[in-house]
């Protein structure tokens, strides 16, 4: 199936690149999500159109990500959990509870933009962590940790 990208999407493109995807990838994830539309002829020609539009409102996002980002960056956010004499946790910090705490702290963060690329967190202590708040912009906060009493 050939597309054509409506944002960057990662590993495929970047804004009006025509890729070939599989069927599935195309049906079921590009095209319901907004991210790019089949490459027809009256489709081409409508994008070719809408093209610098398209362009002004991905420069909005990528700005908005990277106001996010710089207030974001260096964060320090706590998480308290109940663990063992051995700092180990009884479950785990998961990327839902490091957002839910950067949310508390006043910062715009969705579970899905949090990147925990060892899973969940297990131990307590200090723990770098990186949030993607837009393809271009990637952000690290640390999260601490602590024993609940």
């Amino acid at each position: 199936m050939q597309v054509i990208l409506l944002e960057k999407v990662a590993n495929l493109g970047v804004l009006g690149d025509v890729v070939k995807v599989k069927d599935g990838f195309g049906r079921n994830f590009l095209i319901p999500q907004g991210k790019a539309k089949r490459a027809t002829e009256a489709n081409k020609a409508e994008f070719a159109t809408r093209r610098a539009e398209l362009e002004k409102q991905q420069a909005a996002i990528l700005a908005s990500a990277q106001a996010r980002g710089e207030k974001l960056a260096g964060f320090v956010v706590s998480v308290t959990q109940k663990a063992g004499v051995d700092g180990r946790l009884f479950g785990s910090v998961t990327n839902n509870d490091i957002a839910e705490s950067l949310k508390a702290a006043g910062h715009e963060v969705a579970k899905s933009e949090v990147r925990l690329p060892n899973g969940p967190l297990k131990t307590t202590g200090d723990h770098p962590v990186s949030v993607a708040l837009h393809h271009d912009v990637v952000v690290n906060v640390t999260v601490s940790v602590i024993a609940e009493a």
